[in-house]
């Protein structure tokens, strides 16, 4: 993958992150806020904990770092999967998200 393919489907997944945090908010009471510095997107919830996702573009990665533990994904050409066989970025993404809440929530592409 070069490096604009990576930037453009890191930022298509930033986005997707961002909408996600957009449709909670409207569809629960979750009141998930969603902070974006470049290429990083902080999600503060109402207990104050976070989740940080940002890109590690030298390495053609995005990261995670959430009470559970911090993550690492990689394209593989369908999806971004951590790379260290815990899964797919948004399934973890809402698992995470769900734990730190304390309710339900759906994060997609």
């Amino acid at each position: 993958m070069t490096d604009l393919e990576f930037l453009d489907r890191a930022e298509a997944a930033l986005q997707a992150i961002e909408l996600a945090c957009d449709r909670i908010n409207e569809a629960t009471d979750a009141d998930v806020d969603n902070q974006r510095v470049g290429g990083m997107v902080t999600l503060v919830f109402a207990n104050r904990s976070q989740i940080v996702v940002n890109l590690q573009k030298p390495l053609h990665e995005i990261w995670v770092a959430a009470r559970s533990g911090g993550y690492h994904y990689k394209w593989d050409g369908q999806a971004w999967v951590d790379t260290k066989g815990q899964g797919e970025l948004f399934a973890q993404l809402t698992r995470c998200a769900t734990e730190q809440a304390g309710q339900a929530l759906v994060f997609s592409s």
